[in-house]
C-alpha cells in the first residue's frame, strides 16, 4: 500500500487582523498598537461589536509607505 502523509491545508491569510496579530507583525505590544491607533499614527481599526480588527491591506500599504501618521496630532492645526 502506498501511504502518503496528509497534505497540509493551504495557508489562508485573514483580511482582518486582531490586535495580537498586528502587534506581532509590528514587533511591539498590543497596548502599543492601541496607543498608535488612538494617536492617529496608524490606520484606524474597524469595530465589530466588542471586537477590534485592522484591515491587512491597509496595514501593509501603511508599512510600505514608511509608517506615515494617518492624521495630525490632536489640538494642532492641519
Amino acid at each position: 500500500m502506498n501511504e502518503r502523509a496528509p497534505e497540509a491545508p493551504p495557508v489562508v491569510s485573514a483580511e482582518l487582523l486582531g490586535v495580537k496579530a498586528v502587534a506581532s507583525l509590528l514587533g511591539c505590544s498590543p497596548r502599543h498598537i492601541y496607543r498608535l491607533a488612538d494617536a492617529g499614527q496608524m490606520p484606524l481599526p474597524i469595530k465589530l461589536g466588542s471586537l477590534v480588527r485592522w484591515r491587512r491591506a491597509e496595514l501593509m500599504s501603511w508599512l510600505e509607505g514608511g509608517c506615515q501618521p494617518i492624521r495630525s496630532a490632536k489640538g494642532t492645526a492641519g
